[in-house]
Order: C-alpha cells, then sequence, then structure tokens
C-alpha cells in the first residue's frame, strides 16, 4: 500500500509531467445545434482525467471526438507535438494505433474466447505469429486478474470480468493513453470498486494517461486527479483541476450540487459503499 509520502511523491511527479493532450477553443455541434463550446484543458502524462457532468452534456461525445470517431465544430486537439484535428491520414492512424479504448459494454466479439478477442488488434497491427499473440493475451489478461481465462468466452464470465477483459484488449497494443467510456455501468459497487482499483494499479505500473468517461462519484473521488465539468446548460465547461479541489473550494452551485448528490452535507462523497 502506498504511504502519504509516497502519494505526495506521485503527486510532485504528475504535476511536473508535460502536457500529453491539449484541447483548444473545442466546439462540437450537430448540424447547427452546438452542443458544448469554448472548451479548454490539458491532460498531463499520468494523469487519471474524468470528463464529468450531468445528463446529456456531451461528456461521451466529448471522448468521441478525442480518439477521432468525430471531428470538432471549431477548435483543435493536441497530442504531444502532433495536431491531431489536422493531422494527415497517415498521421493520425499513427496516433491512433496509441490509444486503447474500452467502451460502456466492453465491445467483446461473443463468439471468440477471452484471448482471441485480446488478440485481434495484435494480429491486425503487428506481425507477430499466432503463438507469441496468444502469450500476449495471456499476459493481459493476467494483468487484469484473468489468468486462467484465456479459453472462456464473454458469455461464460460476469459483466464485471468482461469489462476487465475488454480493458485487457485495450492494452493489448501497449497504448500510451486509455480512454474509458462509463467503465463502471451496470457493474454492482463491489465490482466498481475492484475496477477502480485495477485502474489506480496501471496508472501506477505502466505510467498510463487514463481519461474517463463518469458521472459515478465514487469513481471520481477514488481515482480523478484531474477533470473538466461540462455544464449542459451553459453549454461550455465550467470547471477543469482536482475533484477533491472543486469539492472544497467552489462556490458554483452546480458543481456542488452534482458532487454532493446523494450524500447528507457531502461528508461521505467517495464512498464505493
Amino acid at each position: 500500500m502506498a504511504t502519504g509520502t509516497d502519494d505526495q511523491d506521485a503527486s510532485q511527479d504528475r504535476s511536473n509531467a508535460k502536457p500529453q493532450i491539449v484541447v483548444q477553443n473545442l466546439t462540437m455541434a450537430y448540424g447547427s445545434f452546438v452542443l458544448m463550446r469554448d472548451l479548454n484543458f490539458v491532460v498531463k502524462r499520468g494523469d487519471i482525467f474524468i470528463i464529468m457532468g450531468g445528463s446529456g452534456c456531451g461528456k461521451s461525445t466529448l471522448l468521441r471526438h478525442l480518439i477521432g470517431l468525430k471531428e470538432p465544430a471549431t477548435g483543435e486537439i493536441i497530442y504531444g507535438n502532433v495536431n491531431f484535428t489536422r493531422a494527415e491520414p497517415a498521421q493520425r492512424e499513427l496516433l491512433l494505433r496509441r490509444f486503447g479504448i474500452l467502451y460502456q459494454s466492453g465491445a467483446l466479439w461473443s463468439s471468440m474466447t477471452l484471448a482471441e478477442n485480446i488478440g485481434l488488434p495484435l494480429g491486425e497491427f503487428t506481425d507477430l505469429t499466432p503463438a507469441q499473440i496468444r502469450e500476449i493475451a495471456a499476459l493481459k489478461l493476467a494483468l487484469v486478474g484473468l489468468k486462467g481465462f484465456e479459453d472462456f468466452y464473454p458469455s461464460e464470465i460476469s459483466g464485471g470480468m468482461q469489462k476487465r477483459a475488454g480493458l485487457a484488449r485495450a492494452m493489448a497494443l501497449d497504448p500510451d493513453i486509455l480512454f474509458f467510456d462509463e467503465p463502471s455501468a451496470g457493474l454492482d459497487p463491489i465490482s466498481s470498486r475492484l475496477l477502480d482499483d485495477l485502474i489506480l494499479e496501471l496508472r501506477a505500473n505502466l505510467g498510463a494517461t487514463i481519461v474517463v468517461v463518469t458521472h459515478e462519484l465514487a469513481s471520481i473521488f477514488t481515482i480523478a486527479n484531474n477533470s473538466v465539468f461540462l455544464d449542459a446548460e451553459s453549454r461550455t465547461q465550467i470547471a477543469t483541476g482536482d475533484p477533491h479541489d472543486m469539492l472544497a473550494h467552489s462556490k458554483d452551485p452546480r458543481i456542488r450540487r452534482f458532487l454532493t448528490r446523494g450524500q447528507e452535507g457531502g461528508d461521505s462523497v467517495g464512498s464505493h459503499e
């Protein structure tokens, strides 16, 4: 278990980290309807960055912009020294290979075993032999606590295990950045907590940068060190930074309502129970 000194050292390291994702003046729209405008935030290397806000504010849509599934109406998304928004197709493809994505459903192929699911991106993007792919798949499954489940089908394991298998596939190509869309959706509190613990371990052991769409307070206060808060009414961001700091210092009633909802005075915020 990490000590207080370990936590302080890690926090200091992250505060000195270089920006890995920079979003500048981003506007998201569907035709003439503007969903969000003037989004500006920075995700540093090693952050666990939360995209949060109430229903309908565009959290998952922002994630789709970040991974190139939707184009901005205006503005830019920059990864390191590369302008993702303006990159040529070949350059964008190279960047996309550095991403690992876990969708809300887990998105596993039901007709394939877990090892075969995880081997898909390895077979598509590498020259590894089937034996090497099988070995890497087994290693990735072990990393998420599924050692020995290589030949199981998704229907044979629980929802929480399916999420972890989806995470193993997202990590198949050793990505620099992991993107999660509502990873706790449909999970019971214990499975959700286990997934949160796994996300923290991945950041600690692999140094991964992790971007998570979620509205789950327990997860937000367990894993996040940085965030952006989207507001559906004003159609823009109304805060960025550590959610713990927002809770302690923000006087904006919208932020306080969101971060203390379901709590008596907000004293218990962050509990998974």
